[in-house]
């Protein structure tokens, strides 16, 4: 196996072996309590949710995650954006990614990329889900505006784009992995697919945005070969982590994006998001018994790639 390549995000606040010195003192002086309090979002449930339902909340604000007051740790901040920054105030709206695809001009598509980031930074955000690279499949899929096409190089190659220009600013976000490419049954789909299938169609586009510095990827709801995306052990530590060599982190997809919270965290998730739900519940005392040794060493790699990831990002604007 090839030695992991180096991640193009680390770095651009200051030297990487600073970064990560700093980032894992950080780890050090954090409780128990703060590490599992930075494994969900900020905002409480059912407040969150009456907000989304009455004020359109996601349009509203960037969303909080992984905020520590007492060590200056400032969080990570979220916004979604694949057409521009999806708040309300002033950002742009920019052609939508299927209509970008369609100049096929990775340049421009960078450019787009630092514009976005520089508006989120603008409005307190400091994470982007601008990065939606799932092939279009469906005609019914919600987000095939959101996409770049149908062909995984052109995908790759735009996706990539997007993601060093996000990157200069804020932390990119890429979606949804993996073989996301229906909504009407989402949550229940388990999606088939051989290992060259896999391979060769469904996941290089995803590596071309690694590559390319992603701080963050986003699980998909659904299942791929009888396991869902949010646990699944072989799409995210055996092939995202371990293969491709990402130190950034994975996320869910908003509030339904996981099932079993143990059993995510074991396959390599480290984030969930926008509300303290099924991780909150099921670990350490909240689950009324001890954290095993393992549970306890994949916490701290999960706060530390947080870490890792918001110090990579460059101060101001």
């Amino acid at each position: 196996m090839a030695p992991p390549r180096p991640q193009p995000f680390e770095g651009r606040a200051g030297p990487a072996a600073d970064i990560e010195r700093t980032a894992r003192a950080l780890l050090a002086r954090m409780t128990l309590a703060e590490k599992l309090g930075c494994l969900d979002g900020d905002t409480p449930f059912w407040s969150g949710m009456a907000e989304i339902a009455t004020q359109d909340a996601s349009h509203r604000h960037p969303w909080p995650a992984g905020v520590v007051p007492r060590l200056g740790i400032g969080g990570l901040h979220f916004v979604d954006g694949p057409r521009g920054v999806v708040l309300e105030g002033g950002a742009t709206t920019f052609p939508v990614p299927i209509a970008r695809g369609a100049s096929w001009d990775p340049e421009l598509e960078e450019r787009i990329g630092v514009a976005i980031g520089l508006e989120a930074r603008s409005f307190g955000a400091n994470w982007v889900g601008a990065v939606c690279v799932n092939l279009l499949r469906h005609p019914g899929w919600g987000r095939a505006q959101e996409t770049y096409g149908e062909d995984p190089v052109h995908v790759g190659a735009m996706g990539a784009a997007l993601t060093r220009g996000l990157q200069r600013h804020t932390i990119a976000c890429v979606k949804h992995f993996a073989l996301n490419s229906i909504d009407g049954c989402r949550f229940l789909v388990d999606v088939q697919a051989s290992p060259r299938v896999l391979q060769e169609l469904y996941l290089p586009h995803f590596r071309d945005c690694v590559d390319a510095g992603a701080g963050s990827v986003m699980s998909a709801y659904n299942r791929v070969n009888g396991e869902w995306c949010g646990q699944h052990p072989q799409l995210l530590q055996g092939l995202l982590k371990d293969r491709w060599g990402f130190r950034g982190f994975v996320v869910t997809d908003f509030i339904f994006g996981l099932r079993d919270g143990p059993r995510a965290l074991q396959a390599g998730l480290d984030l969930e998001m926008p509300f303290p739900m099924i991780l909150a519940g099921s670990l350490g005392p909240a689950a009324g018994h001890p954290l095993s040794a393992a549970q306890l060493a994949r916490i701290d790699d999960a706060v530390l790639r947080q870490l890792r990831v918001q110090l990579a990002v460059p101060a101001g604007r």
